[in-house]
């Protein structure tokens, strides 16, 4: 019998499970994000059978299967806490899990689960676009089972709980979070999709229920939100729900103009998700932690906000403070505090240089400086730059970019020159000691400054002889003399 779905069914692995289960007795679904994205015309290597017994007996019995009819190797993976197991077949994992009801209690979100069949496990499914289900039963082989009305949600771009959206929200609150990442993730410009208004009320109602939920379940949405097509979509909705408020409350502090003398600035959140969506843009490939420096490059703008009755509103050293703040909020959220936030916070740390060079003139020393301090990062840095130009004048922007460009050919020119970027003194502690016969002191430490200095404002050039000579002409300035 062929069907709608039957199409989306190509991979052997759904005529085969089919088969194991029909020999074995049980009924089989494939279910969840593999069947949402089928219809969205997605690809999806997610795949996820759902089955009216257990789950691990149908994925050994698969795995046997292939064992000995195929003689191939296929190792199951049994997670007994969560009663699932997951294979991999041609290529493609495959997770089974048997249909399952659940229940909550008010003060956790690990579940109840009993043995349910597929119209229980659908009920307990987040959204309706996610409850969809392909059988793969024989004589229905490919029939969409759609009790909640999932494709014409799909088809409209909504997204809906199944049951209550208060019950839904209440039992498991990373859904509210899932709710807006799906916005973001699914949004195209010719379907945008929405939270229907009841789901997004029940959001502002139940966000107290995110205390229940762990800093490293929210970080990881998070994360996905920072790698759609569009994170601002994600970020103004956490914004409208009030879940902003309690995940990353600096960023809520960005919001609002204030004016003074007739004169105000730019609402910096909505610039910030501006410059996310910018960067996300410019990007072959997703790159979150770039992205994540673009979400807080600004972050440090509250604290250094002054009124100047001449020049207007000003943020000097906004930077610095920023990239002091990096450690906290990673902290805060239990993320990484290795290289990754380091990466973040060098980038918030020097995100004004570049801008300041348009300003300020593209002199070959200042450039070298910049190339000093970013190293291998200067190019994401470059980018999280061309991104951080917005304005609402065209005019403005054009100029802009025009005088960033200039900075950008100079980074090539200089680079190509004097090789800068990741350079190191050739004149170490232990040369020096060696050349003057002495022990470890501050001193050492002022000269190979001096050293440096002269080689990034281009007195000298980027060479050990040039160095060397360099250090032996100021040497005597603190009563050195060479014994090499």
């Amino acid at each position: 019998m062929t069907s709608l779905a039957t199409g989306f069914l190509g991979h052997p692995v759904f005529s085969l499970v089919s088969d194991v289960a029909a020999s074995i007795g049980v009924r089989a679904f494939v279910i969840g994000g593999f069947v949402r994205d089928c219809f969205l015309g997605r690809s999806n290597d997610d795949i996820d059978i759902v089955v009216e017994g257990s789950g691990i007996a149908l994925a050994e019995a698969v795995a046997d299967y292939v064992r000995k009819h195929e003689k191939a190797y296929c190792k199951v993976s049994v997670f007994k806490n969560f009663g699932t197991a997951m294979l991999k077949y041609k290529g493609t994992e495959i997770e089974f899990v048997g249909a399952r009801k659940e229940s909550y209690e008010r003060n956790s979100r690990k579940p109840i689960v009993e043995d349910g069949t597929l119209e229980d496990d659908q009920k307990r499914r987040d959204f309706t676009i996610n409850a969809m289900a392909f059988s793969l039963q024989k004589d229905d082989f490919g029939a969409l089972v759609d009790p909640f009305g999932g494709i014409r949600d799909l088809d409209a771009g909504i997204i809906r709980t199944p049951l209550d959206p208060e019950v839904t929200y209440s039992d498991d609150p990373l859904r509210m979070l899932r709710a807006i990442r799906f916005v973001a993730k699914l949004s195209t410009p010719e379907r945008p999709f929405r939270i229907v208004p009841e789901s997004l009320d029940a959001i502002r109602k139940m966000r107290d229920r995110m205390s229940i939920l762990s800093k490293e379940r929210i970080a990881e949405e998070l994360n996905k939100i920072l790698v759609t097509p569009k994170p601002s979509i994600g970020f103004r909705l956490l914004d409208q729900t009030g879940l902003l408020d309690y995940i990353l409350p600096q960023l809520s502090k960005l919001k609002g103009v204030e004016t003074v003398e007739g004169r105000g600035h730019k609402d910096i959140f909505s610039h910030t998700i501006q410059v996310v969506d910018q960067i996300a843009e410019l990007e072959t490939e997703p790159n979150l932690w770039l992205r994540w420096a673009g979400l807080l490059h600004d972050i440090g703008k509250p604290q250094s906000k002054r009124w100047d009755p001449v020049v207007g509103w000003t943020f000097h050293g906004h930077e610095v403070i920023g990239a002091r703040m990096v450690p906290k909020i990673f902290e805060s959220l239990r993320m990484p505090l290795n290289e990754k936030m380091k990466y973040v916070q060098k980038l918030v740390g020097l995100h004004h240089r570049p801008i300041a060079l348009v300003d300020d003139g593209v002199t070959d020393s200042a450039v070298r400086r910049l190339l000093f301090d970013a190293g291998d990062e200067i190019d994401d840095l470059m980018t999280l730059c061309s991104a951080d130009i917005t304005s609402k004048n065209p005019v403005k922007v054009a100029r802009l970019r025009k005088n960033f460009e200039l900075v950008g050919r100079k980074l090539v020119e200089v680079e190509a020159k004097d090789a800068i970027r990741n350079w190191k003194n050739p004149i170490t502690g232990e040369y020096v000691m060696e050349v003057y016969g002495i022990g470890p002191c501050n001193t050492i430490g002022m000269i190979k400054e001096r050293v440096k200095n002269a080689v990034l404002d281009g007195v000298i050039a980027n060479s050990f002889e040039e160095a060397d000579k360099f250090m032996r002409e100021i040497a005597p300035e603190y009563g050195l003399t060479a014994v090499k």
